[in-house]
């Protein structure tokens, strides 16, 4: 497949299969159809004949060319599969292309300082695991560090102190890039500024702007109670922005998709270990 992509990717072989594709042709009679010398024309049909796509047989003094259809067939069949890989419902191409759509409208929007102030989003997970264990990953870094990024990102760098005052840092980088050689996706800083544990933490975060500036300040407010069944947590979110500069655009324009990509990386995280749910409800029994 390899060498015959790279036959087919100069646009002179390529004329010539084309020209194949209608009928087996002779080099003298390729050569002028192409406009080209025979010699070149000649070595463009051996690298083609190579890369299996061309054969050709000699007759007289003459050498005919002819197209090789199958693995032509062969190339649209892989082409066809990656096309429908990507045009799957759903996953991260669909996210894509709703963050493009969310980001051509934000850049519109954001004209001036304070553009996006008072914007805000709302956000429900039910959530299994009772309050504490939910309560345990929204404040411990080890488990934020789980969850807490959006859909082929993870953190890079966490820092929560989850005290009134606490000081939060969150970095994350693209999940394939395991050696930190690429840019830094995104950085935020922020204050922690509510503690009630197992009930409701608010905190407000600032991401960075390549420069270091602040692109905008989120206040978050996170609200927890049991469910009716007092197996699980009702999460309620509250996310509002304020001080939003002209070149906050497309951090607001992933807001609700990246934060909400997050609280459900953390309904996974909860769902998929229910050991630490009855660890926790017997540790308070025995106690």
């Amino acid at each position: 497949m390899d060498a015959l992509l790279a036959a087919l990717a100069d646009p002179a072989r390529w004329r010539l299969v084309t020209l194949l594709a209608e009928r087996p042709r002779p080099v003298g009679v390729l050569a002028r159809l192409a406009g080209a010398r025979q010699p070149q024309t000649t070595k463009h049909l051996q690298t083609l004949e190579r890369a299996g796509v061309v054969t050709s047989q000699r007759t007289g003094q003459r050498r005919v060319y002819a197209l090789q259809p199958a693995p032509l067939r062969e190339l649209a069949a892989a082409l066809g599969r990656l096309a429908d890989t990507a045009d799957q419902a759903g996953g991260a191409r669909e996210t894509y292309d709703r963050y493009g759509l969310s980001l051509g409208t934000e850049r519109l929007a954001a004209e001036r300082p304070g553009w996006a102030d008072g914007r805000s989003f709302t956000f429900h997970r039910s959530l299994a695991g009772d309050p504490e264990l939910v309560w345990r990953h929204l404040t411990e870094p080890s488990l934020l560090a789980r969850w807490w990024a959006p859909d082929d990102l993870r953190v890079s760098e966490l820092v929560f102190e989850a005290r009134p005052g606490g000081r939060i840092v969150l970095e994350y980088r693209d999940a394939e890039d395991t050696d930190g050689s690429d840019p830094v996706a995104g950085r935020a800083e922020g204050v922690v500024e509510d503690v009630r544990p197992g009930e409701r933490l608010a905190y407000r975060s600032s991401p960075l702007l390549p420069d270091g500036g602040l692109a905008f300040t989120s206040h978050v407010d996170l609200r927890l109670q049991p469910t009716g069944t007092g197996t699980g947590t009702d999460l309620d979110v509250h996310f509002r922005v304020t001080g939003s500069t002209v070149d906050s655009a497309d951090f607001v324009a992933g807001i609700e998709i990246g934060f909400g990509q997050s609280l459900d990386k953390l309904a996974a995280v909860l769902a998929a270990d229910p050991r630490d749910t009855r660890h926790r409800t017997d540790t308070r029994s025995t106690t």
